[in-house]
């Protein structure tokens, strides 16, 4: 019996931009290249990046992770430790150094500049709110950066009118970079609307590959009967990205961390399904569950639903804090600089701000000396 003469055409949405980040991809290299220089084994603390799939395939290079440093045998303590891309608290390298221990940070930028903007709000006398999910890795790296007591974590916008603050006048925000916006646009309002002088932090504290993920699942939900994400239950950004699919059209979303993990009876009279992956989720994966439609769900057509990525400039604004060299009273009138490395004549130079022929270490080299 021939099945896929009996089954209605599927189309499969696509949905773009989808899996690594660059922050991601930075942090997995940053293992990589420790682990070609230093050998094997390389600690890491904690998971690099919420993701199985990566874990794995660094553990079989030689990358062993730890919960704590205090888990590194003493007979490595000459071995190099790298700290994951969510951030640390200031203890954490503060104990590697009273442990005399090498270590490589791996922090994503986007989150060490939460990490600024709640560190200014506290030097200018304001306590900080900090929006996200208690006993994720970034909120203890981000919470971990100032004085016990300094930060109050806010979860959901019910908690708001219960809040007590130190001095209602005196009060800063900041969020965790991989939030649902629209659940964080609702808490911020909430707290903006108990808290008239709250300050917000000088740029936007969600990270740009969050926000364009979510936008693409919003522009491919509607009509399909079920979304797939690719990513694992323990990343944040992956299960916000269920639930704005559910939230924005889908009849049905489902995290799933590999082909094996779908039940395809489910699937099988779907006309629409819906795919899109987590920032920690790698290309591999999704090509992977995309050969195995193919070999199931015979016949389909992709449909690529996409969103305008964010440019060289905008990117920049996310990352520095509308930038160190405008002063305040010129923001809005004066352009900043941007430094681009990379070859004129490359567009993908221009759309990512670092040549894809330019190494991290040169990038990070020539801006090092700009910055000095």
């Amino acid at each position: 019996m021939n099945v896929h003469a009996t089954k209605p055409p599927l189309t499969i949405r696509l949905c773009e931009p989808r899996g690594f980040c660059a922050g991601v991809d930075r942090a997995i290299q940053i293992v990589v290249l420790a682990l070609k220089k230093y050998g094997a084994p390389v600690y890491v603390r904690h998971e690099i990046v919420h993701n199985k799939f990566v874990v794995e395939a660094l553990r079989e290079r030689g990358a062993v992770f730890v919960k704590e440093l205090g888990d590194i045998p003493a007979e490595h303590v000459d071995r190099p430790v790298v700290f994951s891309a969510h951030g640390v608290p200031k203890s954490v390298p503060a104990d590697a150094e009273a442990r005399n221990l090498l270590y490589l940070d791996a922090t994503c930028p986007l989150v060490s500049k939460v990490h600024k903007q709640a560190m200014r709000h506290q030097r200018l006398g304001r306590h900080v709110l900090l929006v996200g999910h208690a006993g994720h890795p970034e909120v203890i790296g981000t919470m971990g950066q100032l004085p016990e007591g300094a930060v109050t974590l806010v979860e959901t916008v019910e908690q708001v009118a219960d809040l007590t603050v130190p001095d209602e006048d005196k009060l800063g925000f900041v969020t965790q970079t991989t939030l649902s916006v629209d659940d964080t646009a609702d808490v911020i309002a909430a707290l903006q609307a108990r808290f008239p002088a709250l300050t917000a932090p000088s740029s936007e504290s969600i990270c740009y590959a969050t926000t364009n993920r979510q936008e693409a699942v919003k522009k491919a939900a509607p009509g399909t009967e079920v979304f797939l994400i690719v990513g694992a239950p323990n990343s944040s950004n992956s299960m916000r990205l269920v639930e704005v699919a559910k939230r924005h059209g889908a009849r049905d979303s489902m995290l799933v961390q590999r082909a094996a993990d779908i039940d395809w009876r489910r699937i099988g009279d779907a006309a629409t399904i819906g795919m899109s992956a987590g920032a920690s989720a790698p290309e591999i994966v999704v090509e992977e569950i995309i050969d195995r439609a193919n070999r199931i769900l015979t016949p389909y057509t992709l449909d690529v639903r996409s969103v305008a990525w964010h440019s060289v400039y905008e990117v920049g604004h996310r990352l520095t804090d509308h930038f160190d060299d405008v002063d305040d009273a010129e923001r809005g009138t004066r352009c900043p600089r941007v430094f681009i490395t990379g070859d004129a004549c490359h567009t993908h130079s221009a759309k990512a701000g670092q040549g894809m022929n330019v190494s991290l270490q040169d990038g990070f080299n020539i801006a090092w000396k700009l910055g000095q």
